[in-house]
């Protein structure tokens, strides 16, 4: 346990990334109304960062067209910070002129070309050349960066391993332009955007970065595509690792990744579970993330791959017991 942190932090994704991807096919699938009721819902659990949608291009990703009608619409609960994910320079006037949002810039390149030529129609030069405006605006608008992220570093279904060399290359370019625009970039987020990871190459690659940048903060987001979610997250927390994104009920997937996954990002109400059973604090209520991931289960319509919602939470039978 003495390896072990004290308390990790959760950012809420499965809003976002979780309805857009069970909309692909039937943008509509997901109606607005279901959409507003969970993050409201998550805004009572304790959960301090929900990420509530995407502002792109609706001819691009249709089933998040109603982004602003969302934005206009959820409830901002004091202590809890509200995100959007936007991808380029329009993205992020349509959310700042929203006034809803919290901003937790990045400045995000990816690993794999053939995932940015999927994703964002872009070449990595191509990225770079993007964020540069994306930190432009930022500038303008006083909204300070203070992240840096690379997507598709463990591995990607349309181009294979990612060596690990290469992910540090693409954080020194992330870096470099951190410098180019005078920003402090305190923490850096590796994202298995496909779920490649596996316990032991988290542990490698952590341990490659901090022996390069050992004062950086470290986050991850990552998928269980392959049912490795739960164990990378433990090997990052034997590593220090404390922040994490996560999606109820496991919801999630990435509709460019050139599969229909069969589990999403790596469960919220799982890992608050793991967590909170070995002594680390999550600041979150459990039964309440339980009756979020029934909800979540109840609006797509199908079952999701959480465990803990459908197993329970252990004080339930430890009161029946004593």
């Amino acid at each position: 346990m003495s390896s072990l942190p004290k308390s990790i932090n959760l950012i809420e994704v499965g809003p976002r990334e979780g309805f857009q991807f069970e909309g692909i096919g039937d943008p509509g699938k997901i109606s607005t109304d279901s959409k507003v009721k969970l993050v409201d819902a998550l805004s009572e659990t304790g959960i301090r960062t929900i990420q509530v949608i995407s502002f792109v291009h609706p001819k691009a990703v249709p089933q998040v067209a109603d982004a602003e009608e969302v934005a206009k619409r959820f409830k901002r609960k004091p202590g809890v910070k509200y995100t959007a994910v936007y991808l380029n320079d329009r993205g992020l006037e349509r959310v700042w002129n929203t006034g809803k949002f919290d901003f937790d810039a990045h400045i995000y390149l990816t690993a794999s070309e053939a995932f940015s030529k999927r994703n964002i129609k872009r070449t990595l030069e191509e990225e770079v050349s993007a964020q540069r405006k994306i930190i432009e605006i930022h500038k303008e608008k006083k909204i300070p960066i203070t992240w840096g992220g690379v997507m598709a570093a463990f591995g990607c279904n349309l181009e294979g391993d990612i060596a690990l060399n290469k992910i540090i290359d693409r954080m020194k370019v992330v870096f470099e332009l951190g410098q180019e625009y005078d920003l402090n970039l305190e923490k850096f987020q590796l994202a298995d955007t496909m779920g490649w990871a596996n316990p032991e190459q988290i542990k490698r690659t952590i341990e490659k970065i901090k022996n390069i940048w050992p004062d950086l903060g470290f986050g991850l987001h990552l998928h269980d595509t392959r049912g490795t979610g739960l164990a990378n997250v433990y090997a990052a927390l034997e590593m220090g690792v404390t922040e994490f994104d996560s999606a109820i009920a496991g919801l999630g997937g990435c509709p460019f990744a050139g599969h229909r996954a069969a589990a999403g990002n790596v469960c919220t109400e799982d890992i608050v579970f793991m967590c909170e059973e070995m002594g680390i604090n999550t600041g979150v209520d459990l039964d309440k993330l339980i009756e979020c991931a029934q909800l979540a289960e109840d609006i797509v319509g199908h079952s999701l791959p959480g465990k803990v919602m459908k197993g329970g939470n252990l004080n339930k039978f430890r009161t029946y017991l004593f």
